[in-house]
């Protein structure tokens, strides 16, 4: 998914030199991946190897699967970007994010980098629940991807890095969804949005010395994202009360 390392340097080093670019270097290994990123990623590589040795962690237990959802199975909103439906899938999803993620998360900090990664993963989760047909099944990180591109191309053109590339990568890879079958580009739209939100509102708040601003903001798009489930909920619910399966 992605061609090449981008990242970001310090607030410090901003100030200091401000059209300098920073890549994150791919020989640092894994070992050197700050915590957040890395702990994701063994999440991700974790669930994987055990979905093919354990038959409950399963796509079926764990994927994002609307009419569970609307069940009561809410969990499924989070589990299911944790999940992937093959080699190639977790392959790219973890490629791009042993690249955006660490960048991201030295310049907002561990907490910050979670809150985004998690919110911008919901905000996909709850497009596809809100928009995919409510037999489907789905799975995979690709949402909180593309809310880590759309924050990278946030904050770099806000920092004055240059973001052509991953400007670039994101329009190409949000089109691939669009032609090509069994990609879910309603979570790749819902996360890529959160994404650009929550940035945009943490450096907001950085600019203005004013933490309320961030902080009110998140809660904002939390509640929305929260509605929207709960809205959608019951359109599936009364749905399934006049044309149940089977």
């Amino acid at each position: 998914m992605i061609s090449a390392p981008v990242g970001f340097q310090c607030p410090e080093c901003v100030n200091a030199n401000p059209s300098r670019i920073i890549n994150v270097q791919s020989t640092s290994g894994i070992a050197a991946l700050p915590r957040v990123t890395k702990a994701i990623i063994a999440l991700c590589v974790g669930l994987f190897v055990a979905s093919r040795l354990i038959p409950s962690v399963s796509y079926a237990n764990l994927g994002m699967a609307p009419w569970l959802v609307a069940d009561g199975q809410w969990w499924r909103l989070i589990t299911s970007t944790f999940m992937h439906g093959g080699i190639m899938h977790i392959a790219f999803n973890m490629y791009a994010l042993y690249y955006l993620g660490p960048g991201i998360e030295r310049f907002l900090g561990e907490r910050r980098y979670a809150l985004l990664y998690f919110l911008a993963a919901l905000g996909g989760s709850t497009a596809s629940f809100f928009f995919s047909d409510i037999a489907s099944v789905s799975v995979g990180a690709s949402g909180a991807i593309f809310g880590l591109m759309t924050a990278t191309i946030v904050i770099g053109r806000a920092i004055n890095q240059d973001v052509s590339q991953v400007m670039g990568l994101f329009a190409i890879n949000i089109a691939i969804g669009f032609f090509s079958s069994g990609i879910d580009w309603r979570a790749h739209l819902g996360g890529a949005a959160t994404g650009a939100l929550i940035a945009w509102l943490m450096l907001t708040a950085r600019k203005s010395r004013n933490p309320r601003i961030e902080w009110l903001g998140i809660a904002i798009v939390a509640m929305v994202l929260v509605l929207a489930v709960l809205y959608r909920d019951q359109q599936i619910i009364q749905f399934l009360s006049s044309h149940p399966f089977g």
